[in-house]
């Protein structure tokens, strides 16, 4: 079936993580993306996690948002390349750029410029604070959108601080958010038939994600502190909890689940205990409480107690390595890890996270090589052979 965006063309001058993101659920989903980068190629291509894979272009962490697109290499400081680069955003339908805002005005095709050549254009301009506000110069990085945004406030525990997240979320959510932001101006186009620019700030985009957190304090007054392992519910038995060697994560927030929970750990004498009539007493009394249930779960292994209480209607889980995760019977029924043949063996690569009953994301190729595509785009817009070697040896591609 045909994939939603089949047909839309996307050039892509982002770099790292949330612009790449973005541009990826976008490739997954059918879009072609021309990924434009300088001749020696961005930074994030030899992130020194693996050397072998450094020293290819192709650091594993760069081939996770890469997937499905082409490369093109141009040096944006040439006339040449500038010219290009127009004459790409003539035929294209989204430009895409997570540069500090004026970056691209500067070199001549920022949304000014190549809207006047496509007033179909839509422009997709990524930064840490957007294009306008006192701060909208200021570098956008994961770690420090975590800290102002709030996330670090509430993450962590008191006896140690704040911490920030285990991976890039704030990245992760700015790329996702400027994936919707490019499709809803796509369909809004449908109708209106003009392009736009869409104005993503990382930091804007966390706090959208945070509407819970911002909404306890705007409209109820509470003032959110560093919460550990709890959940946002504040039930006691919605929390972490030691169980054998290890730990295992209680998700019980109904009275239902939590009858069930004790039940099936053999607490049912705690039913007829008034320090524990409601969920107010529960958590008045969450020290005691807690220290029933870990008695109770030390005498078994977490993955013996994940399967017990997932059986008995008690929600949790035991804690998961990415390694494990990745081969979950439940992954590999739906097909949520995307396996690829590629001259570095089978490897295999996150999907698009949802599915689709007509023309869902696909990933069909690996992350391209260094301008593996840069003759292959130009000879789209009429160069002949001896103009591209020209190009080459005056440094332009």
């Amino acid at each position: 079936m045909t994939r939603p965006f089949e047909g839309v063309k996307i050039l892509d001058f982002t770099q790292v993580l949330a612009g790449p993101y973005a541009s990826y659920q976008l490739a997954l989903l059918g879009a072609d993306v021309i990924k434009v980068e300088r001749r020696e190629g961005e930074e994030m291509r030899r992130t020194p996690l693996s050397r072998e894979w450094a020293d290819r272009g192709l650091a594993p962490g760069w081939q996770a948002i890469n997937g499905n697109k082409r490369s093109l290499t141009l040096d944006l400081s040439k006339p040449e390349a500038i010219a290009i680069v127009k004459q790409l955003a003539a035929q294209a339908d989204v430009v895409m750029e997570n540069f500090r805002p004026g970056v691209m005005d500067k070199l001549g095709i920022g949304y000014a410029a190549l809207s006047q050549v496509n007033p179909r254009l839509i422009y997709c301009a990524i930064s840490g604070f957007g294009q306008t506000g006192p701060d909208r110069l200021g570098a956008g990085y994961d770690g420090k959108i975590q800290a102002m945004s709030g996330i670090m406030a509430i993450t962590g525990h008191a006896e140690t601080g704040p911490t920030r997240a285990g991976f890039a979320v704030c990245d992760v959510l700015s790329g996702a958010t400027a994936a919707f932001g490019v499709s809803s101006a796509l369909f809004q186009r449908n109708a209106t038939g003009k392009g736009q620019l869409v104005d993503v700030s990382m930091l804007e985009a966390t706090l959208a994600f945070l509407s819970g957190q911002i909404a306890d304090y705007s409209v109820a007054g509470h003032k959110q502190q560093l919460s550990g392992n709890q959940a946002v519910s504040r039930r006691p038995t919605a929390n972490l909890f030691k169980a054998g060697g290890g730990y295992i994560l209680l998700a019980v927030n109904t009275e239902k689940q939590y009858r069930a929970l004790m039940t099936a750990l053999g607490c049912e004498a705690t039913f007829e205990d008034p320090r524990f009539a409601d969920w107010f007493e529960r958590r008045n009394n969450e020290p005691a409480l807690r220290a029933i249930i870990e008695e109770k779960l030390a005498a078994k292994d977490a993955r013996e107690w994940e399967k017990i209480l997932e059986a008995a209607g008690a929600p949790c889980a035991s804690i998961w390595k990415v390694e494990e995760t990745i081969d979950h019977p439940q992954i590999a029924a739906r097909g949520a890890i995307q396996e690829l043949d590629t001259p570095y063996g089978r490897l295999r690569f996150a999907g698009s996270g949802f599915r689709l009953e007509h023309g869902g994301g696909r990933l069909d190729r690996m992350a391209p090589a260094l301008g593996a595509h840069t003759d292959e785009v130009l000879r789209s817009l009429g160069y002949d052979v001896d103009a591209i070697a020209g190009l080459r040896v005056r440094e332009v591609v």
